[in-house]
């Protein structure tokens, strides 16, 4: 064959199948051929292919071909590698981890699971024909696998995901009504307290307090009971334009956390009727919430699906406002020394219900401002 005709063929054997196919089909290979070869070359008296330098054909065969080109289903997977090629795809799936194969294209869920599952069972595998034993797996998917295997493809970079908080806020209002709100009142509540944070549109906290009950969930739940308690917290907290209570996360698929939800769903409730009282008359929502969850990320505690403490970061915040010329949260002077003599006094593990309404006060602003 002609070095022109060389080239010819080993691109039109790329173009149309993996070389590896080229060398175990001849059929496919005579096929490809003679659909290729120049009219100039019938002289010649063998054909040899260029990628294997093994295979001959004579122009005899090649008059008299079947030029369909087989199913690759019907190709034995360990002659489409070289022996090094199939040496590293087995080490690979015989060595590897559930986890390291789940990082593998195509790989992922219950295909990693079954590899490590049948290998277990039967051994180690010895060839790549034997992957047609795993559940899930066919031999075009064995193909893209191994293939991934040998050229693994680097991921791109993930980006940051920008968080848009507004999305977190229910019910919808706009964005403008938002903006021009001169203050919020951040109100989060627990088994035993009510605690809220009265922030403005710079972030200067004008009010910071909570209150406490020790007669919630004390028998049955008396609504006179709820009312009282939830009305002298309420006559307490500050006016604001609008009220952001946080949307607790507790699932309602964990019976045992029912008494819990039951509280938490009836001092909502009442905490939106009492705060704004004239929503059926004006239909104007001033009383909103936003997902707890959705502030942990903001300020990076979560771990897993669960929310960590926010006292470290609120006690930095404090100690901010006075050392940084242009910190996040603002404390006047002359409230400050007050916010940290009541948070200290709630002790270690009494002020979380203050530490959340302020670090929800300022998620709040953020989410408003970056949005916008």
């Amino acid at each position: 064959v002609t070095p022109a005709f060389s080239v010819c063929l080993s691109v039109s054997l790329n173009q149309s199948t993996t070389g590896a196919e080229a060398c175990v089909s001849a059929a496919q290979r005579r096929a490809l051929w003679r659909a290729v070869l120049p009219d100039a070359a019938w002289h010649q008296r063998l054909l040899r292919c260029t990628h294997c330098d093994e295979g001959r054909l004579t122009l005899s065969e090649l008059r008299h071909l079947d030029c369909t080109p087989p199913e690759l289903s019907s190709v034995d997977l360990d002659r489409l590698y070289t022996q090094e090629e199939r040496g590293a795809i087995l080490q690979v799936l015989n060595t590897a981890s559930r986890e390291e194969l789940a990082g593998i294209k195509l790989l992922r869920g219950r295909k990693s699971a079954n590899i490590v599952q049948h290998r277990e069972q039967s051994g180690p595998f010895t060839r790549l024909q034997s992957l047609l034993h795993v559940p899930l797996f066919k031999h075009k998917t064995i193909v893209k696998v191994c293939q991934s295997i040998l050229s693994p493809l680097q991921e791109p970079a993930k980006r940051e995901k920008k968080l848009h908080g507004l999305k977190f806020v229910k019910p919808d209002v706009e964005r403008k009504q938002l903006l021009a709100a001169k203050t919020i009142v951040s109100i989060v509540f627990g088994i035993r307290r009510i605690a809220w944070a009265h922030v403005d549109r710079n972030l200067t906290v004008m009010d910071w307090d909570q209150e406490e009950s020790h007669r919630y969930m004390k028998g049955p739940y008396q609504p006179s009971l709820y009312l009282e308690e939830i009305s002298s917290a309420v006559s307490k907290i500050p006016a604001a334009d609008f009220y952001v209570l946080e949307k607790p996360g507790i699932s309602t698929q964990n019976a045992n956390l029912f008494p819990v939800t039951l509280h938490l769903r009836t001092v909502e409730a009442m905490l939106h009727g009492l705060l704004c009282p004239h929503f059926p008359q004006d239909r104007q929502h001033r009383v909103l919430s936003v997902v707890r969850t959705a502030v942990g990320k903001h300020f990076q505690l979560m771990v897993g699906e669960a929310r960590t403490s926010g006292r470290e970061l609120v006690q930095q915040l404090m100690a901010d406002s006075v050392t940084q010329e242009n910190p996040r949260v603002l404390f006047p002077q002359d409230t400050l020394a007050r916010y940290r003599r009541l948070f200290q006094r709630a002790g270690p593990d009494r002020g979380e219900e203050m530490c959340d309404a302020l670090l929800q006060a300022i998620a709040f602003y953020e989410f408003l401002f970056n949005d916008s």
